[in-house]
């Protein structure tokens, strides 16, 4: 038995073929999946992942002539060249264009030679004519930047909520409104999402924060996404690659339907059909769209008109058919999702979104436990303020608090430590409290109408 388990923790950092990963190079991060024979572009090279299959999550990988990947079984020297002459300042080097020996051509020639990174930056250090004169930090960022250029390694990593919070907030930060890697981590922690529990998510950040809620519940609860529109944005969540255990807990309900959800007057059978009768996403209207046009051909493939009225009839068929089983499974969905919200018991709630905040807030709320954890998210200080304002006035949360993160990294090198000089301005705000059940206030003479219901209710018990 100990075989067994040791065999499948085993498993699980070895890269497999189906597999979604990242891969990173530098401070640039890419998330692909492990298919054979599947041209990769990244960082302008292009490559095949075939010979990443059965190696560990975390293995450094060469470009090699062909695209196929090679790992890296040893550490090799870092220094490309020990140059033990430097000078004592930069004053009298004038970045000119000329210092550098080598064209475009000669290390293009040096590539099709067969050179590696390695090599081609022990060239680019012999024939520059100010690298001895520059001083040793100098040519220690000169040879980093070189090697970041012409050496062709990648690292293939799993996919984590850090790795894919990073991933987004470099390469397009808008989709996930900004959301930095620290205030996610500050979302779950003040959220209190664990393991065994029920969390609401709406969220409009490709899916990262329900991945991140996913991971971090590890397959344990239930996760319910609210979200608006016609359907809901996953893009992220498919990157995490959770296993089948993990989507078993991932219900889904409209934004739209919570008040009908509240009222009691929710009909499934209508929100199932509405949803059914036309195609809930881009991919399923194409995947329409073909099917119309291998019906047409078959169509005018057919030899006579007895065929043609055939295959039209099939085709109806198959599409009142398909159609059905959508709109089956959608009032499937749509039914365990509302008896989960129908108790009004759930343990936490994350808002992160680009929508205002406040109305989604006071609706779900309402399906919120006493004594649970609420956290929003949002890009601007002002709709949180709005938020504020009005949970003072109406009541039933406690322990308010709005909050701004601030984040910086150092450089820690030996006689260099100093914060890095580029830094993100602001990583958004978060206003998190805890629901609180309480009934409504008795009207009283000497309570004024302009007071807010928590300050009134604490004047009322301090008279009686």
């Amino acid at each position: 038995m100990e075989n067994n388990g040791e065999r499948f923790v085993e498993d699980q950092y070895i890269i497999k073929e189906n597999d979604f990963v990242v891969l990173q190079r530098g401070d640039v991060y890419k998330a692909v999946q492990i298919l054979k024979k599947r041209k990769i572009i990244f960082e302008k090279q292009w490559f095949f992942l075939d010979n990443a299959i059965g190696e560990l999550y975390g293995t450094t990988f060469d470009v090699v002539s062909g695209g196929s990947l090679h790992p890296r079984r040893a550490k090799r020297a870092e220094e490309p060249a020990e140059v033990k002459e430097a000078g004592m300042d930069n004053r009298n080097i004038v970045d000119d264009g000329k210092s550098q020996k080598l064209t475009r051509e000669d290390i293009e020639t040096l590539k099709e030679q067969g050179l590696k990174g390695q090599e081609i930056v022990q060239q680019l250090v012999e024939n520059s004519t100010t690298f001895r004169d520059k001083t040793e930090f100098a040519q220690e960022k000169y040879i980093k930047k070189k090697k970041r250029k012409y050496e062709s390694a990648l690292t293939i990593l799993k996919p984590s909520a850090r790795i894919m919070a990073l991933m987004y907030y470099g390469r397009e930060p808008g989709k996930i409104c900004y959301l930095r890697y620290d205030t996610l981590a500050q979302m779950l922690s003040l959220g209190n999402v664990h393991a065994g529990s029920k969390v609401l998510v709406f969220e409009t950040c490709a899916g990262l924060v329900l991945g991140a809620v996913m991971e971090r519940m590890g397959g344990y609860g239930s996760v319910i996404q609210m979200y608006p529109g016609g359907g809901p944005t996953r893009a992220a969540t498919d990157s995490f690659g959770f296993p089948t255990r993990f989507q078993q807990t991932l219900h889904e309900f409209p934004l739209c339907k919570v008040n009908a959800l509240l009222a009691g007057t929710l009909s499934l059978d209508e929100e199932a059909k509405g949803a059914g009768g036309e195609p809930s996403s881009q991919s399923d209207a194409a995947l329409g769209d073909r099917e119309e046009g291998r019906a047409e051909d078959m169509e005018t493939s057919a030899a006579g008109p007895e065929n043609e009225n055939k295959e039209k009839e099939r085709a109806k068929e198959s599409k009142a058919q398909e159609k059905k089983t959508k709109m089956e499974e959608k009032r499937k969905k749509l039914s365990a999702a509302a008896a989960l919200l129908e108790g009004r018991n759930a343990d936490g709630l994350l808002i992160a979104s680009r929508f205002q905040p406040c109305p989604v807030l006071l609706s779900l709320l309402k399906l919120i436990a006493p004594s649970r954890p609420f956290v929003v998210y949002c890009q601007y200080r002002e709709p949180l303020i709005e938020c504020y304002s009005k949970l003072r006035e109406l009541g039933g949360v406690i322990n308010l608090r709005l909050s701004e993160t601030w984040l910086r990294h150092y450089q820690v090198l030996p006689n260099r430590t100093h914060p890095v000089l580029l830094m993100s301005g602001a990583g958004g705000y978060l206003l998190s409290g805890t629901t609180i059940e309480c009934d409504p206030p008795a009207a009283s003479c000497s309570q004024r109408p302009d007071e807010p219901t928590a300050k009134r209710r604490k004047l009322h018990a301090s008279e009686g």
